[in-house]
């Protein structure tokens, strides 16, 4: 079973982005979970979603405490709350910011992971860009995409149709696409922002 923890604050889309994770996973005939935490539900607040994704049925239905990949929309959170709790050695992460792990005072998270498996990502630039608004929800899903081999990018394009539809769609589509490549090391910073 492969466990997904996402954090971020209220308004961010962190449980519309869990949604679209086990969407994702299901179209590629997996069976997946998804579901939020909140402490309280005001805009800003803290909130935790939590994505499982496996081959046989999932049947666990508590929090994910021993995460794979851990997924953070906001860095403020970084100092705030202990989002690195549990994860696996071997696991993945992906912060949304234009800075590095060092310049975010989190290098020695980084030194304990595998060079391939965790990366920083403007996806609140790249959402501003195509979508005009500040919600990377979709962005990392697609920066997800190229840093994991959890999900693909067409599953990820697939669950933002079944979400979304119109001008909103191909935003999230194009800002999606703009971070698995940029994950992948085929466009740059500036580029994208």
């Amino acid at each position: 079973m492969f466990q997904v923890r996402i954090h971020g604050r209220g308004g961010q889309g962190v449980v519309t982005g869990a949604e679209m994770l086990s969407i994702a996973a299901f179209l590629e005939g997996k069976h997946a979970q998804a579901f939020p935490s909140f402490g309280s539900e005001r805009t800003g607040a803290p909130v935790v979603a939590f994505c499982r994704i496996d081959t046989r049925e999932i049947r666990l239905r508590e929090p994910i405490m021993a995460p794979d990949a851990i997924i953070i929309q906001d860095p403020t959170l970084l100092h705030q709350v202990d989002v690195f709790q549990g994860l696996k050695p071997d696991g993945y992460v992906l912060i949304n910011s234009s800075k590095s792990f060092e310049d975010l005072d989190i290098g020695e998270v980084a030194t304990k992971l595998r060079a391939d498996r965790h990366a920083c990502v403007p996806a609140t630039e790249i959402a501003m860009k195509h979508l005009g608004r500040p919600l990377p929800n979709a962005v990392l899903l697609g920066a997800f995409a190229g840093l994991s081999a959890a999900i693909s990018l067409a599953s990820v394009i697939s669950a933002i149709h079944d979400k979304f539809s119109g001008k909103v769609a191909e935003g999230n589509i194009a800002a999606a696409t703009a971070a698995f490549e940029f994950v992948k090391g085929k466009r740059s910073p500036g580029e994208i922002a």
